[in-house]
């Protein structure tokens, strides 16, 4: 009796396990058709066109700081920020020749360049730069890129979205609040990234970046500058010969005077001079 007893208390737990299992496998498809339903929905209502545009242009102008102000007068007409900008010029040959006694002409070949990044909304970037092309004289480049970024941004608005619901559940059913608050701190820096780059993309689609380099052709510019070279500012022949022949007059009293000091050697050497000739002298006689 006690067999029979046992087997169908066995018979029971198993039809219980199994029961549990299959209400779980069911509660399991259920929830994954139930998230399939949400992703295709947030998929379909999510997915918008995230276009990230970006042009360069680079052409020839008459003046490269007229055109430079032009340009930031329409940005601005159209909405848009100047991002970063300058201007170079490069010195392809310089001379000096003489203009006047103190002063020379200077003359200077150079190339002057300029350089121009701006933020312009993106539904104006094709008139913008239609605009631009109108102030050059040669258009040398122009090229435009389309970044598609609608499937990065979909995923981290998913993404997002499973961190906030990540946090609710660890917070809800974390045991140890040490690690509660770790894992949940983690996940929030995450959440967060995904929010920034979210907000850069819309930044990004919503003004396009445009690169534009322009030059103009080689310019002379002449200057009037002081005379560096010092030899041009010495005085004329005569003068200068009348100072030299004052020169030579103090050196040579210089001459003496130095020589003076050696008066005690001049007359030793007359001394064994006429005394050898007094020598030779008396020994031929």
């Amino acid at each position: 009796m006690k067999k029979y007893v046992c087997c169908a208390a066995i018979m029971v737990i198993m039809f219980g396990c199994s029961r549990e299992q299959k209400e779980d496998y069911a509660d399991s498809a259920n929830n994954e058709k139930v998230m399939e339903v949400e992703l295709s929905a947030d998929t379909s209502s999510s997915l918008a066109d995230k276009i990230i545009k970006t042009a360069d242009m680079r052409f020839r102008v008459k003046d490269v700081q007229d055109i430079k102000q032009k340009l930031s007068s329409v940005i601005k007409s159209q909405g848009g920020t100047v991002a970063e900008f300058s201007i170079n010029s490069y010195i392809h040959e310089t001379t000096k020749v003489r203009f006047s006694i103190d002063s020379l002409k200077e003359i200077t070949s150079y190339k002057k360049e300029g350089l121009l990044v701006a933020k312009i909304p993106s539904e104006k970037l094709d008139q913008f730069t239609n605009d631009v092309a109108k102030m050059a004289v040669f258009v040398d480049n122009q090229a435009m890129k389309m970044d598609d970024q609608s499937i990065a941004y979909l995923s981290n608005k998913l993404k997002a979205q499973n961190r906030s619901e990540a946090i609710n559940t660890i917070n809800q059913t974390a045991k140890r609040k040490g690690n509660n608050v770790e894992t949940s701190l983690y996940i929030k820096d995450d959440f967060v990234d995904k929010k920034i780059e979210n907000m850069n993309i819309d930044q990004r689609v919503k003004y396009s970046t445009i690169t534009l380099n322009f030059y103009q052709d080689n310019t002379v510019k002449t200057l009037i500058v002081g005379n560096d070279n010092l030899s041009d500012y010495k005085p004329g022949f005569f003068k200068r010969l009348g100072l030299n022949m004052m020169d030579g007059w103090k050196y040579f009293k210089e001459l003496i005077l130095a020589l003076s000091h050696l008066w005690m050697f001049v007359v030793m050497g007359f001394v064994l001079f006429f005394g050898i000739r007094y020598y030779l002298r008396s020994r031929k006689i």
